[in-house]
Parts: structure tokens; C-alpha cells; sequence
């Protein structure tokens, strides 16, 4: 069964607020795909429809074979979907171990067996959060909930993971170990969407990229490093260089104003002398 993404002529607004237009793109089986994008673009609103959280869009969205309207959830032949999105409240003061243990629901049935457990404890120690096993969640920081947060996703064992801004509130050590995660997940067949304001970690991690601008979105696939930071810069509108770190790509912004400048008048002055 394939585990890929298809989206043809997808359209949204929120009344008379365009905020998806015409998206045409694929998001292939097996791979970490990052969208990029800034802060009110769109991104999460694309997240929301594909995790079916927004279900009034015009156009096609394929999760494997099925259009998302007539995702039918609990099917036994039915693809494992598990997202994760940017906002999450709870008042309730459960322990760490019980929050995850609800991602095992749907295959508990009524009352969780040993297995589940099991699942559970493998995944804080992944994490490194064993510590946290009893703690009331809402004691947690920022950080350590949205941890927990991500272990009750992958406790489910997804066949397609989506992310919203998986690394919001976390220091570098559990970015990189996020992603990390992410990553390993792919290697054992997972397909993977991932949402990132950042390009650095996108390109340290990703394998396929897309960037969100003008409501719709844009493949950076086959662009060369010049190109994307272009493009970036565009989108952004900072000025970035590009680097090369162990063989991946980074763009680091521009401090100096005047520097910007220059670049912009030489660029100008070779288009001319092409003229």
C-alpha cells in the first residue's frame, strides 16, 4: 500500500481570506519532506488539512489511494496516520506515562495490555525521559511536553508522521535528536512531513523540500544552492549566505546592511551587462 502524499488543485480561505491557492505537489513514500515557510504563510494550514483537521478545501488530497474527505480511521487494512501539531492544551494533571499510553488506544481496545506498556516504556527511554514517567504533565516545561507529546505519536507506530514545528521549545540536544528520530523512522519505511521555520535544519535532515509562498507552494527540487537562496532570501526577506557544512547546505543571515547592498548592485550590474 503506498504510503505517498498527492495533492492536486488544493485551494482554502477562511471566508474571503485566500490562504492556500492552487497547490500541485507530492510528497514521496519514504522520505523526510520538509515545508518551509514563514510565520502566517499557510503552513499549518496545509499541515491541517492533510492530518484532517481542516476538511473544507476545494481539490484533491491523496493519502495513498484514498481522497482525505473518506479516511475511514480504524480500518485494519487502513494506513497508520499519526500528526503532531503546534498547539496542545491540557488542565487535566495525568502522568507522563498515562498521556502516551493514549496513543496506544486504538489498539488496546478497552484496557491497555502488556505490550502497550512495553511500548510506552521504550519510547521514553529512546528519549531519555524515563525520569518523567510519573510526573504530572502539567508540571513538565514547555519542552519536556512537547517531548511527550511526540513520544504519544510514535508510540502508535506510524505508517505517515506529520510534524508541525516538532523542535518548538526544544534546546539543540533534543532538535537534533527529534530529527534524528525523524530520520531513523524513514530508514525503516515511515513516510514522513515535516513543517520547519528553519532552512539549516531543514537541510541538515531532509531529503525533499518545498517552500510556502504566495499561498501555494513551490518545489525546491532541482534547484541548485544559489537558487534556493535566492529564493529563501525572497520568501524571508533577509539577506543569507550560503555555506557548506559537512556537505550540507546552510544559509546564514547577513549582519551587515551595507553588505547586502553591494551584492544586490553587482547582481544588478550583471544582469545589465547581459542586457
Amino acid at each position: 500500500m503506498s504510503k505517498s502524499i498527492h495533492i492536486k488543485n488544493l485551494s482554502f480561505a477562511y471566508g474571503k481570506d485566500t490562504i492556500l491557492r492552487d497547490v500541485n505537489v507530492s510528497f514521496p513514500e519514504g522520505k523526510l519532506s520538509v515545508i518551509l515557510g514563514r510565520n502566517g504563510s499557510g503552513k499549518s494550514t496545509l499541515f491541517n488539512v492533510i492530518a484532517g483537521l481542516e476538511k473544507h478545501y476545494q481539490g484533491s488530497v491523496l493519502i495513498g489511494e484514498t481522497e482525505r474527505r473518506n479516511w475511514k480511521v480504524g480500518k485494519s487494512n487502513a494506513l497508520k496516520l499519526g500528526f503532531l501539531n503546534q498547539f496542545h492544551q491540557t488542565t487535566f494533571p495525568f502522568k507522563v506515562a498515562d498521556v502516551i499510553l493514549t496513543g496506544r488506544a486504538s489498539f488496546s481496545r478497552f484496557s491497555p495490555r502488556r505490550e502497550d506498556f512495553e511500548a510506552v516504556d521504550t519510547i521514553l527511554e529512546k528519549f531519555n525521559l524515563a525520569h518523567l514517567k510519573h510526573k504530572s504533565y502539567t508540571s513538565l516545561s514547555g519542552g519536556e511536553r512537547q517531548l511527550v507529546l511526540l513520544c504519544r505519536v510514535l508510540v502508535q507506530q506510524p505508517d505517515l508522521l506529520l510534524l508541525d514545528e516538532p523542535t518548538n521549545h526544544l534546546d539543540l540536544n533534543y532538535q537534533i535528536a527529534v530529527l534524528q528520530t525523524a530520520k531513523e523512522l524513514v530508514k525503516e519505511g515511515t513516510t514522513v512531513l515535516c513543517v520547519m521555520h528553519d532552512p539549516n535544519m531543514a537541510y541538515l535532515f531532509g531529503d525533499h523540500f518545498y517552500l510556502m509562498q504566495d499561498n501555494t507552494l513551490v518545489d525546491l527540487q532541482g534547484m541548485n544552492r544559489e537558487q534556493v537562496r535566492k529564493v529563501l532570501e525572497q520568501t524571508y526577506e533577509l539577506p543569507l549566505i550560503s555555506l557548506d557544512n559537512q556537505g550540507k547546505w546552510m544559509f546564514a543571515p547577513m549582519l551587515h546592511a551595507h553588505d547586502w547592498a553591494s551584492i544586490k548592485s553587482l547582481e544588478l550590474e550583471g544582469v545589465n551587462n547581459k542586457l
